[in-house]
């Protein structure tokens, strides 16, 4: 969209590569830059996208070339660090600037006949030469966690940073419902079977354009046998003896949680 259009106020979500500008303010708060110009001087190049409002505030994205570095007041911070300091609906809200962002970046041409595409709406483009039209798209991902009498099954895959363990977690194939990518994951990972499949809540994933739906199911059968080329350890952990476990931002946080919490149906 053109810069001249833009009339109101707006909070800005401004990336540069996975990082997000914001306001650190003297009390040790951050906030999301507001006004009716980012805090950065943008050029014609720049693509601002227009997201929906928080509230009755217009919200824009746009990313830059380099960060901001020369500002006081502000501090470049990375997406996921910013579930910390943000409020959580400005962070489910940059989490969608950056969706965008993304998609705006790998859909500059047409997948048909390689002609530039172009903006029609706030998210959709169409094609100039055969007008096609695309959408940004989801990669939806099942996390489950697997209960086995006090303790559940946590392993560490070798795409986690850190030394951390998690739950089983993949993505979901053509052809297949949400509880079949949970048996299909689950047996190729580690060789178990489960019962009692229950939806625990979703969650927007953005690194970089996921939805996360969480289950939790019980232990059925099965020796643990880890994939070695997808997990690098894992095992059964009761509440007593649990390792490092992910942070609040992700869904296996909040599935372990519920879980220690007592807040998970029997």
């Amino acid at each position: 969209m053109e810069r001249k259009t833009l009339e109101k106020p707006a909070y800005w979500f401004v990336f540069c590569g996975d990082e997000l500008l914001l306001e650190h303010h003297e009390d040790n708060t951050y906030t999301v830059p507001y006004g009716q110009e980012p805090q950065v001087k943008l050029s014609e190049w720049h693509t601002v996208h227009r997201l929906t409002p928080l509230g009755e505030i217009e919200c824009r994205a746009v990313r830059i070339d380099a960060p901001v570095t020369d500002e006081e007041c502000c501090e470049m911070i990375g997406l996921r660090a910013s579930y910390d300091v943000l409020p959580l609906d400005f962070y489910l809200k940059a989490g969608k600037g950056a969706e965008i962002l993304y998609w705006d970046r790998n859909t500059k041409y047409c997948g048909v006949c390689g002609a530039e595409m172009r903006l029609h709406t706030d998210i959709s483009k169409r094609c100039t030469n055969c007008g096609k039209e695309v959408w940004p798209q989801l990669a939806t991902a099942i996390i489950v966690l697997v209960r086995k009498e006090d303790s559940i099954l946590l392993v560490h895959a070798h795409n986690l940073r850190g030394k951390y363990y998690g739950l089983v977690a993949g993505f979901v194939e053509t052809g297949e419902t949400l509880e079949e990518c949970v048996r299909r994951e689950l047996m190729e990972e580690v060789s178990v079977k489960v019962k009692n499949i229950r939806y625990f809540g979703s969650q927007p994933w953005p690194y970089p354009c996921g939805l996360m739906v969480g289950f939790h199911a019980d232990y059925a059968e099965g020796e643990l046998h880890l994939q070695t080329s997808e997990i690098a350890y894992g095992g059964w952990f009761d509440r007593n003896h649990l390792p490092d476990i992910p942070g609040k931002v992700s869904m296996a946080r909040m599935l372990i949680d519920a879980w220690l919490e007592n807040r998970l149906p029997e």
